[in-house]
């Protein structure tokens, strides 16, 4: 780049189930800027508005070839719309999908994506124009033991608070990041935005945590309702880490089966619960699966985004 010319760089907005990101090519560029602007762009009132900002960046050399892994097409990091960093969403990767097929990636309908919280493989339902509109994510282990959510907890099930007269109970897991799911009469009734702030900064969960506030839906068997304060984001639409631990939780409540739907504001999303790996951390594997769309495209032009080519 010429010293004091402008450069323009893309944005994309996307949503999996309301829950909505703005995805960018980060793979020749010097992310820093973004990711510092991250608050900003991502600020409802004054910005674009999103739940957080996914960088697409080259895959992690470190993963390929190792154990008969093939090479991942691409990898993913994801900022909080308050800045912070966030291992795993399952919503983002989705949304990631949607964009890595419009520039050519995953052409055979699988995509495999380097995550801080390991490689992610999603299946991708592509329609005859060529856009996807439905991807299923391989989440990996949930985790039912303390260290791995993490939380200080030594028995992470049955987990309770008390907040302005307001009794909470329930099970912690981990989806590569930590959950915190709580039984409640009723979601759309509960003080989600209320409580979810002190929940989210229990002492409990050193790392901060995403709460769920579910119930069995009336009427249907297999499904719960839920809503999700996301951790450094606030009330979400969605949150597919979250619906995956919720149906974990409640699965191994004895209160669902294997093939659970997760109603959320946004939508519904689709959780498979298989058996795990050998030696898998919470002995059952997790399989993710919702619609996705583009929003809309938003170019900027700044000094400050300089191309590493």
């Amino acid at each position: 780049m010429v010293g004091g010319s402008m450069s323009l760089i893309t944005l994309h907005k996307i949503e999996a189930t309301g829950n909505d990101f703005l995805v960018v090519d980060a793979r020749h560029w010097d992310p820093a800027v973004l990711v510092a602007q991250a608050p900003q762009l991502c600020d409802r009132s004054k910005g674009f508005g999103a739940d957080g900002l996914l960088l697409l960046g080259l895959p992690l050399d470190v993963a390929d070839g190792v154990d008969g892994l093939e090479p991942a097409h691409c990898s993913m990091r994801l900022i909080n719309a308050d800045g912070s960093d966030a291992e795993m969403s399952g919503n983002g990767v989705r949304a990631l999908g949607l964009f890595a097929v419009s520039i050519g990636l995953g052409p055979e309908g699988v995509l495999r994506v380097d995550t801080a919280a390991g490689r992610k493989v999603l299946d991708l339902e592509i329609d005859s124009e060529g856009v996807l509109v439905y991807a299923t994510v391989d989440m990996g282990a949930v985790a039912f033991d303390s260290a791995s959510i993490p939380t200080t907890a030594q028995d992470p099930r049955g987990l309770g608070a008390v907040i302005d007269g307001v009794s909470y109970s329930g099970d912690a897991a981990g989806m590569g990041n930590p959950h915190w799911v709580l039984l409640v009469e009723d979601p759309a009734k509960a003080l989600v935005v209320e409580h979810g702030p002190i929940l989210e900064l229990d002492e409990r969960f050193p790392n901060r945590t995403n709460v769920e506030f579910i119930s069995l839906t009336p009427g249907e068997s297999n499904a719960i309702t839920m809503r999700v304060w996301e951790r450094g984001v606030g009330e979400t639409l969605s949150c597919g880490t979250g619906a995956s631990a919720a149906a974990a939780v409640a699965n191994r409540m004895g209160l669902v089966g294997d093939l659970v739907t997760v109603h959320v504001p946004g939508g519904d999303l689709l959780v498979e619960i298989r058996d795990g790996a050998e030696g898998q951390i919470g002995g059952k594997s997790i399989r993710l699966g919702g619609p996705v769309a583009h929003v809309a495209e938003i170019t900027l032009e700044s000094k400050d985004f300089t191309s590493s080519l």
